[in-house]
Formats: structure tokens, sequence, C-alpha cells
């Protein structure tokens, strides 16, 4: 059995007949951003960090991690 260490790229060599592998764009939010989230509607942010946003939307208060999937910037 093999194991690779998490969060270590591999190289990827021209010859190979695999795509490279591509890293998603994760979208930067900032408090008072206005989000509109696919299930839970319209929101805003009032906290952020690294990997999650915290959005107000207006009956609950939600902590999404990344990548943001269903959540876009208005």
């Amino acid at each position: 059995m093999t194991s690779t260490r998490s969060g270590s790229q591999r190289r990827h060599l021209a010859s190979s007949p695999f795509k490279p592998r591509v890293e998603p764009d994760v979208e930067n939010f900032e408090v008072d951003d206005r989000v509109s989230h696919q299930a839970l509607g319209l929101g805003r942010v009032v906290g952020t960090e690294s990997s999650a946003v915290t959005v107000n939307f207006g009956t609950r208060t939600m902590r999404i991690p990344t990548p943001f999937h269903k959540l876009e910037k208005l």
C-alpha cells in the first residue's frame, strides 16, 4: 500500500496523457458583501476566515467552508 503526503503537489510531465490537476479559483469575500446561496437565498457576509465565510441569511447565520460552490457575490 502506498501513501501520499497531503498538501504535496506532484509534478506534471509534459508527456503524460492525463490532464494536469487544476486548482479551483476561490472567490474572496469581505465583510458586508451581499451574497446569494443556491439553497439558502440572499445574505450578507458577517465574518471571514482563510478557509470559510460566515453569512447572515436573516433567519440564521451559517459558516460556509471553501470552496464556495453554491455561493456567489452580488
